[in-house]
């Protein structure tokens, strides 16, 4: 298999054991312990299934496996889905993240040396120009790319013919893909958290690779606490299986898990103290909300992308805040964990409607 780019994006904040993005301590450990075929991976059944048939299909009829797109929060396994999907048409894979390429120059020359039926996988495909993305229309549809040869009055389009190939997206961001982008896949896939049993048996597996010895109350727990996130589940197994070989005799248990979460700040919820502080900034600072997402971000100190994409999804599907049109509110579970109170709000009183004509009686 070929993988010709790799991204590594920036640490976001101080802390990121419980971040579900990429870092670069990531990328070794998550090579080694990345599955190669369906079978060894663990978690979204139906999509495996789903995916199966679409990949035998393909290889029957000796064609290459329609366009695949890949949603969901980062850290749910999009990126190794994509290449065992490669790895089970028996073809090579080319990587490459959406920013890296810049002008239409860059994706015609990734797609003229690719092999018939290979797969270009973009990562954050949200991320990519416009005028790459269009450039990317005919090479989709008609495996044609036409190129503009000079400027001005005497500029010509060229137009070059391309072998089939499959493109897999990655997204956490879905919503800002055009709908005509988004109208050129033919497979479209949203990857969901993770349960605890998946975590553990995730957990499991990646303790015999990494040969460290781990209770089954240990599992259990770094599972609770992995924010439905296998990325941050393998990070939290390492960070216990530090602290158990300094304090542990090199076994993982119960207790050094919870000692070692502690020291993360990483709570009973899988929340760490970046949570903790978006919500404890709508509860006391907003008085509960709403409150804009810029206007969080000012006082949390991170950007509003990072909150929308790394922080808020999760929050969001666990009953933390909720999304209006006014903007964010904390929910009750926010309260519960923040061990306050829900404030009783005034509600509007009732109007009186009356017929027309009527008047209403004077006391």
């Amino acid at each position: 298999m070929k993988d010709k780019s790799e991204h590594k994006p920036e640490k976001i904040g101080q802390h990121f054991e419980t971040t579900p993005v990429v870092f670069d301590d990531d990328i070794r450990f998550e090579k080694t312990l990345r599955p190669v075929r369906f079978e060894e991976f663990v978690g979204q059944n139906k999509i495996k299934e789903k995916l199966k048939i679409y990949i035998e299909a393909a290889k029957r009829r000796g064609e290459p496996l329609d366009h695949v797109l890949l949603m969901g929060p980062p850290g749910l396994g999009k990126t190794t889905l994509a290449n065992i999907i490669a790895n089970e048409l028996g073809v090579g894979i080319i990587s490459a993240a959406a920013p890296s390429i810049e002008r239409p120059g860059d994706l015609a020359g990734i797609l003229t040396q690719m092999e018939e039926k290979e797969v270009l996988f973009i990562d954050e495909i949200h991320r990519l120009d416009a005028t790459v993305e269009e450039y990317l229309y005919g090479a989709m549809e008609d495996f044609k790319l036409s190129v503009v040869i000079d400027r001005g009055p005497g500029a010509k389009s060229l137009e070059l013919s391309i072998k089939p190939f499959t493109l897999i997206g990655a997204t956490t961001r879905a919503g800002l893909l055009s709908t005509p982008f988004i109208s050129r896949f033919g497979i479209l896939e949203r990857l969901d958290y993770y349960g605890d049993a998946d975590l553990q048996s995730i957990l499991r597996r990646s303790s015999e690779i990494l040969k460290v010895s781990i209770e089954d109350a240990a599992l259990k727990e770094i599972a609770k606490r992995s924010r439905g996130t296998p990325r941050i589940a393998n990070r939290l197994l390492r960070r216990t299986r530090d602290f158990a070989q300094i304090d542990g005799k090199g076994n993982i248990t119960l207790e050094v898990v919870s000692t070692a979460l502690e020291k993360l700040s990483v709570n009973d919820a899988g929340l760490d103290e970046i949570d903790m502080k978006i919500l404890d900034t709508i509860v006391r600072v907003y008085k509960g909300g709403p409150v804009g997402v810029n206007a969080l971000a000012a006082i949390i100190g991170e950007s509003p992308e990072t909150i929308e994409e790394v922080y808020e999804p999760y929050l969001l599907q666990n009953g933390f805040i909720r999304r209006t049109l006014r903007g964010r509110e904390a929910a009750e579970r926010a309260y519960d964990i923040l061990r306050m109170r829900k404030p009783v709000r005034a509600e509007q009183p009732d109007l009186e409607i009356f017929n027309e004509g009527d008047k209403p009686v004077e006391n």
